[in-house]
């Protein structure tokens, strides 16, 4: 059975970089092609960031050619709608990094498996494959 998943930040950096972070798990879902994997705005917009404060010097060219590496992973763009903005924003106080909250809004309001090794996206009403 097809899954539509929806890769965090770290996920999608670990995949690209071939990363034994990345959990065998959501190894075989990411790369099953019967699955459908999305990369959401918020995770350019996180990458750029960190990018730009020097958090993130391992991403490479990630940050300016992020959409040649989610075609050629054959990864599918997510962009943030209004609906996944109010939804963000109404969500619990649980949780407060305005990046991970799109991506739960974002997956809750798709129906998208969140891939994640974050335990803190537990606190939101959303499916997390690790």
């Amino acid at each position: 059975m097809a899954h539509q998943l929806l890769l965090d930040t770290h996920a999608f950096l670990w995949w690209l970089f071939d990363s034994p972070r990345l959990s065998g798990a959501a190894r075989d879902a990411v790369g099953d092609p019967e699955n459908d994997v999305f990369v959401s705005s918020a995770t350019a917009w996180e990458i750029a960031t960190k990018a730009r404060l020097g958090l993130l010097p391992e991403a490479g060219d990630v940050p300016e050619r992020i959409r040649f590496y989610i075609g050629k992973s054959g990864f599918r763009e997510l962009p943030i709608l209004m609906e996944h903005a109010q939804s963000a924003g109404a969500l619990p106080a649980a949780h407060r990094d305005p990046f991970d909250r799109m991506l739960a809004a974002q997956a809750r309001q798709e129906r998208l498996t969140l891939v994640t090794v974050d335990s803190a996206f537990r606190a939101f009403d959303i499916t997390v494959l690790w």
